[in-house]
């Protein structure tokens, strides 16, 4: 009898652990399914904060035009674009990445497709025509080790996006946080960037591992782009840090100066509304300058000034008139002849 109760109830015990696994399954895919909405809504979310922060930039001195309010529509509509587009490129390798794993090929569709297609459409769509002076003095894409570095100042968030006209393959070093952010995040750890910790207790351990990898990339052939200045400013000219010329000097790699000029109405005009009816719009241009050959042995102040008085010799400061800055540019190459 007992035998015969046991194989009755057996069927049961069955059908109610399947029932349980079955919800299981359908709580963790609701919940998964939630956590998705909450964390694709950020792309219309975290560019409010983008908005605050380029408006801080722009309200500065009184000597640049304040954001009107289309300015801060086209800086939100910008983020929303640069997010948006990145989170769906990360879906797109998504299917490479596990198939091939986080290798070479992905890291660099990573830069060179989604990375470049997300800066492209901002720019095009928000800001407008990028000029590049200098081309010849890039340096070819040949894999010579060490590789390059790319300095240049940094004045706003377009200068992310307009750097990829430059059409050459880099890595960033940028915050570690920016890993959480939609689109961005994914992007930059497809692309394999190098991040820093600057959560208090943590950064000079970030540091030691930041200088470790850049010294990889460097020695596998692969550029880096940096900012020296570190914060955005574009009324200020801010000294630029070590960082950069820390990893030039150890390294011996050049570093290539890249100059960003912002104009003023970037923001506050009809763009992209008034090509309708064939208003101009004044480019942002990136100028290339020669490449600084780097030694170990040279002075790591006199290098950063240097590189300093050329990346901002074809910068005005804000109220200097062009001629002014043409007497500043030539008298920094009569420098170079002496």
């Amino acid at each position: 009898s007992r035998t015969r109760e046991w194989t009755h109830r057996s069927p049961t015990r069955g059908g109610n652990t399947m029932e349980v696994i079955l919800t299981i399954l359908g709580t963790v895919f609701t919940v998964f399914k939630y956590v998705f909405y909450v964390y694709t809504s950020l792309i219309f979310v975290v560019p409010l904060v983008a908005v605050v922060q380029e408006r801080k930039i722009w309200s500065r001195s009184p000597a640049v035009p304040s954001m009107n309010l289309l300015a801060h529509l086209k800086v939100y509509i910008f983020n929303v674009i640069f997010m948006g587009t990145g989170y769906i490129g990360c879906f797109l390798l998504l299917p490479k990445m596990i198939i091939r794993g986080l290798d070479d090929s992905v890291e660099r569709d990573a830069h060179c497709l989604v990375e470049r297609i997300d800066a492209y459409a901002c720019l095009s769509a928000m800001v407008g025509p990028v000029v590049v002076r200098g081309v010849e003095n890039l340096p070819p894409e040949n894999g010579d080790v060490p590789a390059p570095i790319y300095i240049a100042n940094h004045s706003s968030q377009i200068d992310a996006g307009a750097v990829y006209y430059l059409f050459r393959r880099f890595k960033w070093i940028a915050k570690k946080s920016l890993l959480v952010l939609p689109g961005v995040g994914g992007t930059m750890f497809l692309g394999r960037h190098i991040f820093i910790d600057r959560r208090r207790g943590k950064n000079k351990g970030s540091v030691s591992k930041l200088y470790a990898k850049a010294n990889e990339s460097l020695q596998k052939g692969i550029p880096l782009f940096i900012f020296p200045q570190g914060s955005r400013r574009i009324t200020e000219r801010l000294p630029f840090k070590d960082g950069a010329f820390n990893i030039a000097l150890e390294n011996e790699s050049m570093l290539v100066p890249v100059s960003l000029h912002i104009p003023l109405g970037v923001w506050n005009d009809w763009y992209p509304i008034n090509l309708l009816w064939g208003a101009k719009k004044e480019p942002v241009v990136l100028t290339v300058h020669k490449p600084v050959k780097v030694t170990k042995d040279m002075n790591k102040e006199e290098l950063k000034q240097r590189c300093t008085d050329i990346i901002y010799s074809v910068l005005p400061k804000i109220g200097e008139t062009e001629e002014e800055v043409k007497e500043k540019k030539q008298k920094i190459e009569d420098k170079k002849t002496t």
